[in-house]
């Protein structure tokens, strides 16, 4: 560490906050709408909205807003009010800028207590800083415009993910040509479209896993996929790989152009994971592959999965342990739109292939951009770069804090 640089406790890098006769605003009254934020420990920025100005922080601004459960921090340069569960207000001493502050308390390695308070602990783990307060705001800078460009890629993927459902939307009840409509069990489609059951489109495979103790079933180099790998709507690859042996053994190897499904595990909590696979793979018994057996492209048939995704989840059950499950009698009963020719199904399915495109373009660019933030933090703070030793012309200039 440089000799301008100093180094202290969290607990001696603050002074104290006080905002005596400011209630806390319990969940219950958070509001969809208001004339003052209200921050609490939660991941989102902003958790709700409220008019009680008996609850408004005006000052002293900017603070930091630590969730001790959830050891969450956030900067707060403008005036907002507090959720009722397990927030600090951190404010640095004059020495240190109250941006930089906030970077240098997020590059701390704060071990875990599950919902255990966190901050007597917070207090005794140590910062440093450099002792120019220029170069703090300089590095504060550099950090928030970095993180800036993460934030940046998540608002476009929310952005084209809403495109998506609406084209979605709009080409399943209209189709390319917006052509008049018909009523059915699953709502408006096409006239001349009809409603068809997933087995009637394509085969559904159960796949398996391989003998663990046998070194010989794990050596090849067949991707083995799992639900951890579908996170891209095309799936070139998979974290394991089988042996032909591996695929006999337990396995079985879906063809090229397959749609793989996941039916059970974690990843269905939060939505319904589904890709093509670019080549020959195997797979466990926690994903489905589903073959097409009428001429309809992989691309296409993730379409209108995806497309009924809402309604699949709906479906969803929670098994005595406490992993969801999608339940292969309602898969095989499950019904949707389709045209009446394939000529028409894979130019819908290319629409949603250049958006699923973009979509996963931006994802890719969060993913990369978050890492190079992640090695900023963590370099800039220890000391090991300056900020005059960057170049970092191609991030974004866009105003506003991603903090």
């Amino acid at each position: 560490m440089s000799a301008f640089w100093k180094t202290a406790t969290v607990g001696e890098s603050i002074v104290p906050v006080s905002v005596a006769g400011k209630s806390k605003i319990q969940t219950k009254d958070y509001k969809r709408t208001g004339a003052y934020p209200i921050v609490d420990q939660g991941q989102a920025p902003i958790a709700g909205w409220t008019d009680s100005v008996d609850a408004v922080i005006e000052a002293p601004l900017p603070l930091i807003v630590f969730g001790d459960h959830s050891r969450t921090f956030k900067y707060l340069d403008h005036p907002f009010a507090r959720g009722a569960d397990g927030t600090q207000l951190l404010r640095p001493v004059d020495e240190i800028d109250p941006l930089f502050f906030l970077y240098a308390c997020r590059a701390i390695d704060l071990p875990s207590r599950g919902y255990n308070r966190h901050f007597t602990v917070l207090k005794e783990m140590e910062i440093a800083f450099p002792t120019d307060k220029q170069v703090q705001r300089s590095v504060a800078a550099l950090l928030k415009r970095a993180e800036r460009a993460v934030v940046l890629q998540h608002e476009i993927v929310s952005l084209l993910e809403e495109a998506k459902s609406a084209t979605m939307q709009q080409l399943f009840s209209r189709g390319l040509r917006g052509k008049a409509q018909r009523e059915t069990e699953i709502g408006p489609i096409p006239e001349n479209w009809q409603l068809r059951s997933i087995p009637d489109l394509c085969d559904i495979w159960s796949g398996g896993t391989p003998t663990k103790s046998i070194a010989a079933f794990w050596s090849g180099d067949i991707p083995w996929v799992s639900g951890k790998d579908l996170k891209r709507p095309v799936l070139d690859d998979a974290t394991d790989h089988i042996s032909e042996a591996g695929v006999a053994n337990g396995s079985r190897l879906a063809p090229a152009d397959s749609v793989l499904l996941l039916v059970r595990g974690m990843g269905l909590a939060k939505d319904l994971p589904v890709a093509v696979i670019s080549r020959p793979m195997a797979f466990n018994q926690d994903v489905k592959a589903l073959v097409s057996k009428h001429g309809y492209s992989g691309s296409f048939l993730r379409s209108v999965i995806y497309a009924g995704k809402d309604r699949l989840l709906s479906q969803m059950a929670t098994s005595a342990h406490g992993t969801k499950t999608l339940n292969l009698h309602d898969l095989s009963h499950f019904v949707v739109p389709t045209p009446p020719t394939t000529h028409e199904a894979e130019e819908i399915a290319s629409v949603f292939a250049t958006l699923d495109r973009k979509i996963d373009l931006h994802q890719r660019k969060g993913e990369a951009l978050d890492q190079l933030f992640k090695s900023l933090l963590r370099m800039l703070m220890a000391g090991e770069v300056s900020v005059e030793d960057l170049d970092l012309s191609a991030l974004p200039t866009t105003e506003g804090s991603a903090a």
